[in-house]
This record gives structure tokens, C-alpha cells and sequence, in this order.
């Protein structure tokens, strides 16, 4: 239908996955860090990962106890020999790493670190802190293996919820396959308690449905018959069919599981910095420990002794250890993506987790994104009768898939309405044709004007859209529709000018009066209507042309596709968005809340308070320990604290994002 009504078309060490489908690239890096793998024993939960550990730990508290409490002669015939056996179940692995690196030609990495000095002190004869450096770099280890792999099981617990069965209606009966095999166009059958395996058209009159996997909801929701159903919805209600709109790997879910998947791929510039400070940074180090042996000859002479700037040489090795910071930044930045997830908020890079705290602009689309984009009809004015004034009206636009007429035919209800012959469309008008042998005109004043008809004046003021009616060539009176604007539209502005957002913009091809009113109601400070998309683009430019503004678009439709492609920070509406704006946008809202904008900037803000509370921590401590490492003050003891305590405390520090909460 052409009714003009001026509507809107709607982790530390994971290795590098292929780009995202999307390739807009707003200038900030995506490069991938060179990260060694850390992972030493597959699953943290099993016992034989920590085995090495314990026995380890057993040996050294065994041989402690020998040395210091019993003082049994025989045991240090094979002291040595102990402390060596004792040091292989931790040391072998790292050992390992350093094989691999060293055949790589990467010669300086905290593998070679810790090993050279923990070999250096079996060389000077103090075997127990050789041991116990190399336990508690593994202990460290361990628990950055299990942080990681916490936040990854909280994005697969919210995320990977796929059916793995579908059961489809073939040759007359249902039948159970994989749901990679269920082909578009098919019927599928969901029980009561079963998840919904493809995107598709609901056949059932209605159910409700758990979308919390998808949006982080836990409301049931309610879907009715021709209403589009999401993969990895559950079925709580009944047995339902539903017709399939899309193949296996283009489902929602799919979608979604391979945007979090690839999140880890696009680093934040903290962390690529820091990966790249870590490889000036370690031979920088292991050159200082050299030094420390070598020039103290120089200005000693005779008074040089080499084990006790050996020893130094060592402490200072383990005390500078990059492990804290190449461990725990990136961890941070994993636990804020696993935090915005269970929130229903998909960052597809911690890039974007880091810029969203740069945020000073925030510009959105209307319709979809501030309302619910679901016209309903508000008012019925007539000079007929009522019921035949509709029954008329509903007659000519059953014939239309616009959003307004579909309102109407919504309106009308069950009630029997007249078939209309001879139907015309007016292009940007509206529609013409005949229903029980009376001629209905159905549109906009412009479609009144066209035919001659007089009308009300009033009709002009109206600022809401309308359409109007005119029976055998006379006016009867217009019907007032209206899109309702969401429950969280104005707390979710109210929350961004209290989190840092100087400006926040509305951009519409609505009519400038709705985009007025709109925009009042909820407190946006800018507003634009009667925008093509075009024309979105360049007010978005213009905006962008002020170069201390850091800009994100907010929209939906595919026709916002090219304002999210060039903003700052695309924000996608991601429960009934469009492919087009889900694939382009860089971060991606599940739940189609606004406030959600809000949350994912203070999860951004926790993100980076974190990643900078743990450099700071890591940099303060080891530049005390290294000083008095440097004049013989601290031992091997302190120098393991400066590195393993200060790296467990980084992680335990970065787990705690995914503990956060984040209300509104």
C-alpha cells in the first residue's frame, strides 16, 4: 500500500578465529596478539590437570619438612635428586613451551623466563625455591585455565541452547533429523518443553515461549499465529507446529553463537598493546638479569661473589615476569564480553567493550528502536456509520501489507467484511477501489485532494498518522493510528545522559510533528523527521564532522544498514532487527531494549576500571620487589609473590566483572 504516512522501514590465549562475516571497520584495530597456548591440561575440572600440582606440592612440603624439621642425614645424600623429581610434573610442561617457542624462533617469552630461573637456582643449590617458582607459575596457570574457562561456560550455558533434533513432517508423517537437514519451507513440530531448533513462522494459533538464552529474559512470552519464532526459544505451552523460514546455519542462534565466538578475535587496544609491550619488555628483562650478574664484576673486583648476584640475577627474573599482565587483561576484557552476554548484549570484539566507554554521542533510529514499531489503531472518527465505516475501510486495505493497513484488518477483528473489486493503488497516496458496490478512497489528505473531495480543515493539524476515508466520492472520516512508544524509552535516555552521554539524537523518516512529539516525551535533546535513509547517512556525517564527538547509532531496520556502518559504534536491536543491521553492528542489543545501551556502556566502564586496577597492581608491585631485588633485599619468596600473587590476584580481580550486577 502507498499510503505516504512518512513511516520508517522498519581470552588470554585463544587462538585466532576467522574475521566475522561483516567486515565495516571503523579504523580501530582488529588485530590478533601472537598468544603462546597457556592451556596445560585440557579440562580444569578434571583431576588428572591438577595432579601434577599435588604431587609437586607433596614432594616440596615433604622435602621442606626433611630440611627444616627431621634433619635426617640420609635424606641429603638425595636431596638434589629429590627436588629434581619433585620439580619434573610442573617443569616438563613449561619446558615443553619453551621447545615450541624457541623452535619458532621466539626466544623471550615468560616460559623461557621462568625457566632459566628456576634452573638457575637448581644450579646455586637452592632447590626448593627452584621447585616452588615453577608450582606456583603452574598454580597461576590453573586458575587462569578455569577463570577462562567460568566465563566461557557462562556464554555456552546462555548461548548454546541448539536443539539437536527436528522433528519435520515428511511423507505424511513426522519424522526426527538433524536440524542442519530441515530445508526452508518444511513444517516442524515442537512439544511442550522442547527447544525451537529453526528460525520459522509460527502455524499454531499461539504459545509461549522462554527467550531468555536469546534475550537474557526470563518473562515468557507470548507468540500468535504468522508471528516470526526464533531458534533456541523454548517451548513452554504446548505442542506447537511451525513453518521454517530459514536454513540451520542463518538462524538467530547460529548467528549469535558465531558473534561470540569470534568477540575474542578483536582485541582492545589496551590489550594489544600490552601483548606488544610484553615482547619488548621480556628480553629487555632477561639482558637487565644478565647485567646484574655480569657488571657487578666490574666494579667489585676481588669482593664479586657470583652466586649471590646469580641469585639476584634470578629474583629478578621471576619478579619481572610478564605473567600478571599478558594473563589478566586479556581475562578482564573475556569476562566483560561474558558479562554483557548475561545480560542479553553481544559485543562482537573487546575493541568495542573499550570504545563504548569513549562514548559522548548517541544517536537512534525511531521506530523499532524507541518504539515498538507495532502500529494499532488509536481513534475512529466517522460521519457514517461506525461498523460500516470500518467494514469498508478494512475491505480495501486487507488488500495491503503495509504495517498501518495490517493494523486496521487487526482492528477489525473476526467481523465479516465485503470482498473490494477493482483495486487501485495511487502511488504515494493510497488506495482506491470498490467494496459492495460503493467506491472507498482510503489514504492520505493528498489522496482527497487528488479526487476533489472535500474535507475537515482539522484533518491538516492532526500531527499523529492518519488515514483518511472518503465513500462515493464524499469524506467519511479518518482513523488515528499510533506506534507505541517502549516501556524503557525514557528511563533508557534518562540513564544515558547519567552515564556520560553529552548529546542524544533521534533520526527518523516519520513526520517531523510524531518525531517532535516523540522526542519531548522522553527527553532527546536533537531530532530530525522526514528522513530517507540517505538522508540519515548525511546528518550522521555531519554529526561526525565535530572530531571530539565519539558517535554510536542505535537503529534496526535494513534500511539503518549504512548509519551503522559508519558510526563509531553500530548498536543493532537484535530480537526482531533485521539480518542486514544484525550483521553490520558491532554491538547487538538481544532484548531490543534501549536501556540496554545503558548497561552495556557501565559493563564497558567495569571492564576497563578492572584491566586498569590490574596494571597498576601488577606494575606497582613489581617495581618494588625489583628494586629490592636488585639490592639483595628480596629473596626467591617475595619475587614469587611479585609475580605468581600479584598475577592470582589480577585474575581473581578480572572473574569479578562476571559477578557484577548492572540494574538499571
Amino acid at each position: 500500500m502507498s499510503h505516504t504516512h512518512n513511516k520508517e522501514d522498519s581470552c588470554c590465549s585463544s587462538k585466532a578465529h576467522s574475521e566475522p562475516k561483516h567486515n565495516h571497520d571503523h579504523g580501530h584495530s582488529h588485530e590478533e596478539g601472537d598468544d603462546h597456548d597457556h592451556d596445560h591440561g585440557g579440562d580444569p575440572s578434571a583431576f588428572k590437570t591438577y595432579l601434577p600440582a599435588i604431587i609437586t606440592l607433596a614432594m616440596l612440603l615433604i622435602g621442606i619438612a626433611f630440611d627444616n624439621l627431621f634433619k635426617v642425614p640420609a635424606f641429603q645424600v638425595i636431596r638434589p635428586y629429590w627436588y629434581i623429581v619433585a620439580y619434573l610434573p610442573v617443569g616438563i610442561p613449561v619446558l615443553r613451551e619453551v621447545w615450541e617457542t624457541f623452535k619458532a624462533k621466539d626466544f623471550f617469552t615468560e616460559f623461557s623466563l621462568m625457566s632459566i630461573a628456576t634452573i638457575g637456582a637448581f644450579a646455586i643449590g637452592q632447590y626448593p625455591e627452584g621447585v616452588t617458582v615453577m608450582l606456583f607459575y603452574t598454580i597461576g596457570e590453573l586458575f587462569q585455565m578455569a577463570a577462562v574457562n567460568r566465563a566461557k561456560r557462562n556464554i555456552k550455558a546462555l548461548l548454546d541452547v541448539r536443539a539437536d533434533v527436528a522433528h519435520v513432517f515428511r511423507n505424511g508423517k513426522y519424522e526426527d533429523v538433524n536440524p542442519d537437514k530441515v530445508e526452508i519451507g518444511e513444517t516442524i513440530q515442537v512439544k511442550a518443553g522442547e527447544k525451537i531448533p529453526l528460525d520459522g513462522e509460527l502455524i499454531s494459533e499461539k504459545s509461549s515461549f522462554n527467550t531468555a538464552a536469546l534475550t537474557g529474559e526470563s518473562k515468557p512470552r507470548t507468540i500468535n499465529k504468522g508471528e516470526a519464532i526464533l531458534a533456541g526459544m523454548l517451548n513452554i505451552d504446548k505442542v506447537i507446529e511451525v513453518k521454517v523460514t530459514k536454513a540451520f546455519a542463518d538462524s538467530a542462534l547460529s548467528r549469535i553463537l558465531e558473534m561470540v565466538q569470534n568477540a575474542t578475535t578483536r582485541k582492545a587496544k589496551t590489550e594489544l598493546f600490552i601483548r606488544k609491550f610484553a615482547k619488548v619488555y621480556t628480553p629487555i628483562v632477561f639482558f637487565l638479569a644478565l647485567a646484574l650478574v655480569t657488571i657487578p664484576i666490574l666494579v667489585l673486583g676481588s669482593e664479586y661473589h657470583f652466586q649471590t648476584w646469580l641469585y639476584r640475577s634470578l629474583v629478578f627474573l621471576v619478579i619481572s615476569c610478564p605473567c600478571a599482565l599478558v594473563i589478566s587483561i586479556p581475562l578482564g576484557y573475556f569476562g566483560g564480553i561474558g558479562a554483557a552476554s548475561a545480560n542479553g548484549i553481544l559485543f562482537k570484539g573487546s575493541n568495542f567493550l573499550d570504545l563504548i566507554t569513549k562514548l559522548n554521542t548517541v544517536v537512534m533510529d525511531k521506530t523499532g528502536t524507541l518504539t515498538k514499531g507495532v502500529f494499532s489503531v488509536q481513534k475512529i472518527e466517522s460521519s457514517i456509520d461506525e461498523k460500516e465505516f470500518l467494514n469498508l475501510l478494512t475491505a480495501v486495505e486487507a488488500k495491503s501489507t503495509h504495517p498501518i493497513a495490517k493494523a486496521i484488518v487487526e482492528y477489525a477483528g473476526d467481523q465479516e467484511i465485503h470482498p473490494a473489486e477493482n483495486i487501485e493503488e495511487v502511488a504515494g497516496m493510497g488506495l482506491k477501489g470498490t467494496v459492495n458496490g460503493k467506491e472507498v478512497l482510503a489514504g492520505n489528505v493528498k489522496l482527497l485532494e487528488k479526487f476533489d473531495i472535500g474535507f475537515d480543515a482539522k484533518v491538516k493539524d492532526i500531527k499523529e498518522s492518519i488515514v483518511v476515508v472518503a465513500v462515493d466520492q464524499r469524506y467519511a472520516g479518518y482513523v488515528l493510528i499510533a506506534d507505541e512508544v517502549k516501556e524503557d524509552a525514557a528511563e533508557a535516555i534518562k540513564q544515558l545522559h547519567e552515564n556520560g552521554i553529552k548529546q542524544v539524537v533521534m533520526l527518523s523518516g516519520d513526520k517531523s510533528s510524531i518525531v517532535k512529539k516523540v522526542a519531548s516525551g522522553l527527553g532527546i535533546d536533537t531530532y530530525y523527521g522526514d528522513l530517507l535513509p540517505e538522508d540519515k547517512v548525511a546528518k550522521l556525517e555531519e554529526i561526525k564532522t565535530d572530531k571530539t564527538k565519539v558517535v554510536a547509532f542505535v537503529g534496526d531496520g535494513i534500511n539503518d544498514t549504512p548509519v551503522l556502518a559508519i558510526s563509531d559504534i553500530g548498536i543493532a536491536m537484535g530480537a526482531m532487527g533485521s539480518d542486514a543491521a544484525i550483521e553490520t553492528a558491532d554491538v547487538v542489543i538481544q532484548t531490543d531494549q534501549p536501556s540496554k545501551i545503558a548497561t552495556a556502556i557501565k559493563i564497558g566502564k567495569a571492564t576497563k576500571n578492572v584491566v586498569i586496577q590490574n596494571i597498576v597492581l601488577a606494575f606497582a608491585v613489581k617495581a618494588i620487589v625489583l628494586i629490592l631485588g636488585a639490592g639483595g633485599i628480596a629473596t626467591m619468596w617475595e619475587a614469587v609473590f611479585a609475580d605468581v600473587g600479584v598475577a592470582l590476584l589480577a585474575i581473581l580481580n578480572a572473574v569479578r566483572i562476571q559477578k557484577m550486577k548492572f540494574p538499571l
